[in-house]
């Protein structure tokens, strides 16, 4: 007899080991692109639009160019020589690289200027005199679609208005007859407001170009590396293999490090006419004010319900506010991302949703801020149509959302705009949360308190995210199909390399990718290296956003180990003296059918790949793998919080918050509460403290964390967590994935809560956040309150 491993002890599935990149990160050993410093390096520092929109008459750049030390000044009108003034973006639109006519959104990059270090840069650049026109701004999408106001791109030719696209999906005559047979319909106007992911290190590059061999490297913070020396092989019209993108360690980022921004081009041809290498550090206003916001959509939602509390059919209108450029970091055949996952997880016959998007004078790019595009609003919208609905007729919250979600027997279940839900135990989950968070008690405790005019509410949200776009029959980003892989070398030590697709910004890849590998090959994964982020040595993927990492990265990482396993089999086989048929596999051992004690570990097949391999096999131990999913993956959440309002002054503290997660199998427990609890976080921020907003000549309200909240370990509630696991039927190893499911689900949970509280003045809506003064106005007035920027007349 032998021993067989213990998994959890060789750090392979359900272990909680501690995170293998905290070793550096908590020494400050961590290389950020700031890190990096190149031989003969410049700097590079950004002019910005004051004015939300205007034409530019003139730029005089002659004062910057006579500050010491300054070694170029770049302008639209230098960069369009070379066609490098206007970009694609991710949806198919264009954007300034530099102004050349007009500016259209405060913080717009306008022209740039390069010197021997940051701060004569910084001089140099307040040194430029441009003189605008100024034009009418307009930062409100209803206002851009209202006949006669100012059209924002009129750059583009045969653009008349500042309609950005038209999308819709479902069945709307079906829709229309359960509508019609219904016995009420519940309605609901909301504002999800704009929100930026913030991360920690704002974005940055240097360029190098090589005018020697021609080759190009760029250090970028960058979430899909691969993906950006794609586009970048377009936009400067290089070619691809002379080009290599370095991702290094990132301090974050949330879907703000997915597109191709300004500076980034500007880094490139600053490279490319000095021969130096070039590098730009964005501040905090500017990662503020001009990249990448997340969010920003009007919601006119309506729900066909029966009496007996049924849902009979949804129909939901949105708009979103794109800003100056169409941007948006989404896979191409949907225009307004995976917003139609809506009511997925609910029992609703019927639906159909309809969507356009306009133009303001306001950043462009809603990136797919910790959700998996657009499904953040899609949950908001859904959890905050249910409750209105429930309170339409008089139902029990809780009680409504039983009687219409998906049974547990019901999977798979198609949903009704196409979506494949693959299992789930949401009647399970809705229990352990409401017995958990003591449900009953704290109705009644509510309806006693209400008595001595204290204000208690309790909301609950559900939540179901489809997660690793995606299978290549309908998911690209420009043109690319959405894979992911993985590369896996095991040294003749059986000490192993593995490379991915992927990068992570802080998921813990180094972490969880050497598990699965335990998992499969029973390799320690202490002996298992990761690296990412170098599209050199790294193999082609679509990088980490929108939680592909588990679902589509970790996929790959699982086959190629099952690959090597394959090829260790024949070795072990070999080395047996039996047929391959004799061979038997346990975790990290091979052994001869029905003679356990025969045997040898993956260890010493490792090792005969390099010395003792069979007549006509190949030498060495390692191979690649690209996974297309065969369809998403599906999380289920519930989220409960109960608050209390003072209601002199509007102020809700979180009494407790109760989260129960199905992420399918865990990989690494430790590390998945760690994502919950800083998506919870996240979500607090949204709902309590945390948007960005203009004023009526398009100043941005929130370019600094003056204006702009984060929750700090004072201000953020504590959670209790608590998990059911249904498998994935088709992943692998059963993961589904959790990085954004609380950050998607949560913040209609707190919003649900405040709303019970007041329930009995009336308001139906408070938009987010629900800051104190908003909740003391709605229960002043008895009135909805809307968050929603300035129109004219405001």
């Amino acid at each position: 007899m032998t021993d067989t491993l213990d998994e959890v002890r060789i750090g392979g599935l359900g272990a909680s080991r501690k995170r293998a990149e905290d070793a550096r990160f908590i020494r400050g050993r961590g290389t950020y692109v700031d890190d990096v410093v190149l031989p003969g390096m410049l700097h590079m520092e950004i002019l910005r639009s004051p004015l939300a929109h205007a034409r530019i008459v003139s730029i005089d750049t002659s004062a910057a160019w006579a500050v010491p030390g300054v070694r170029l000044v770049l302008t639209g009108e230098m960069a369009a020589r070379r066609n490098l003034a206007w970009m694609p973006t991710l949806s198919y639109d264009t954007q300034a690289v530099l102004a050349t006519d007009k500016v259209r959104f405060q913080g717009q990059e306008v022209a740039c200027v390069v010197a021997d270090d940051p701060y004569i840069a910084r001089d140099a650049v307040e040194a430029i005199v441009v003189e605008y026109e100024a034009l009418p701004p307009v930062v409100n999408p209803k206002q851009a679609m209202e006949p006669g106001a100012p059209v924002i791109r009129d750059d583009k030719e045969g653009q008349t208005d500042n309609l950005t696209y038209r999308w819709d999906v479902g069945d709307a005559a079906a829709t229309e007859r359960a509508f019609a047979e219904a016995d009420t319909v519940s309605t609901l106007s909301l504002h999800y407001p704009r929100s930026h992911p913030s991360p920690l290190e704002p974005c940055g590059s240097i360029a190098d170009f090589d005018v020697a061999t021609g080759k190009l490297t760029i250090y970028m913070t960058s979430q899909a590396p691969h993906i950006i020396r794609s586009a970048v092989a377009l936009v400067a019209e290089l070619p691809e293999h002379m080009i290599r993108v370095i991702s290094p360690d990132l301090g974050g980022g949330f879907g703000n490090k997915v597109p191709v921004y300004p500076g980034y081009v500007c880094s490139i041809l600053c490279s490319i006419l000095t021969g130096k290498p070039v590098k730009w550090v964005e501040d905090r206003s500017g990662n503020l004010s001009s990249t990448g916001f997340g969010r920003d959509m009007y919601l006119d939602g309506e729900l066909a319900l029966r009496r007996d509390g049924k849902i009979l059919g949804v129909r939901m209108h949105v708009t979103t506010d794109q800003g100056a450029f169409f941007a948006d970091a989404q896979p191409s055949k949907f225009k307004v991302g995976l917003l139609h996952s809506a009511f997925a997880c609910y029992d609703v016959p019927v639906g159909h949703i309809s969507a356009h998007g306009a133009y303001t004078n306001k950043a462009p790019g809603g990136v797919a801020y910790r959700c998996s595009f657009r499904v953040t609003e899609a949950m908001y919208f859904q959890e905050r149509m249910i409750q209105a609905a429930a309170d339409d007729l008089g139902m029990d919250q809780a009680e409504f959302r039983r009687i219409n979600l998906l049974p547990d027997d019901a999977f798979p279940a198609r949903t009704p705009f196409g979506f494949l839900v693959d299992s789930g135990q949401y009647g399970t989950c809705l229990q352990l949360g409401l017995d958990a968070i003591g449900y009953q008690d704290f109705v009644a405790e509510q309806a006693a308190a209400r008595e001595r005019g204290r204000l208690l509410g309790i909301g609950i949200s559900t939540m179901t995210e489809p997660l690793g776009a995606g299978n290549s029959r309908e998911y690209d980003i420009l043109g690319i199909k959405m894979f992911d892989s993985a590369e896996l070398r095991v040294h003749p030590t059986g000490k192993a390399m593995l490379r991915t697709g992927a990068r992570s910004q802080g998921q813990g890849h180094e972490t969880t990718w050497a598990q699965i590998v335990a998992h499969e090959l029973g390799l320690p994964a202490d002996d298992v290296v990761v690296e990412e982020g170098d599209t050199d040595t790294a193999p082609y993927g679509m990088g980490t956003y929108a939680s592909r990492s588990t679902p589509v990265a970790g996929a790959a990482v699982s086959m190629v180990s099952r690959k090597i396993r394959a090829k260790a089999r024949k070795l072990a086989a070999h080395l047996l003296e039996v047929s391959e048929e004799d061979v038997e596999w346990e975790l990290g051992r091979f052994h001869v059918r029905g003679a356990p004690g025969r045997g040898v570990t993956i260890q010493e097949c490792a090792a005969a790949a390099y010395t003792n391999m069979p007549d006509g096999m190949e030498p060495g131990l390692e191979g690649n793998a690209y996974y297309d999913p065969p369809n998403l993956t599906w999380p289920f959440a519930c989220y409960i919080a109960t608050v209390e309002i003072d209601p002199e002054t509007g102020v809700w503290d979180v009494l407790r918050f109760v989260a129960v997660d199905d992420c399918g199998v865990r990989i690494n427990p430790m590390i998945v509460e760690g994502q919950i609890m800083g998506g919870l976080t996240e979500a607090y921020a949204m709902a309590s403290m945390q948007f960005q907003t203009y004023d009526g000549d398009g100043n941005v309200v929130g370019a600094n964390f003056m204006d702009y909240l984060l929750p700090t370990a004072w201000e953020t509630p504590g959670f209790e967590l608590h998990e059911v696991v249904t498998p994935c039927p088709h992943h692998p190893i059963g993961a589904k994935g959790v990085g954004e499911c609380a950050t998607v689900g949560g913040p209609a949970a707190f919003a649900n809560a405040v709303l019970d509280a007041i329930r009995h003045t009336g308001v139906r809506n408070i938009d987010m956040p629900l800051l104190p003064d908003r909740v003391w106005e709605a229960l002043r007035t008895g009135q909805d309150y809307s968050g929603a920027p300035p129109v004219k007349g405001d």
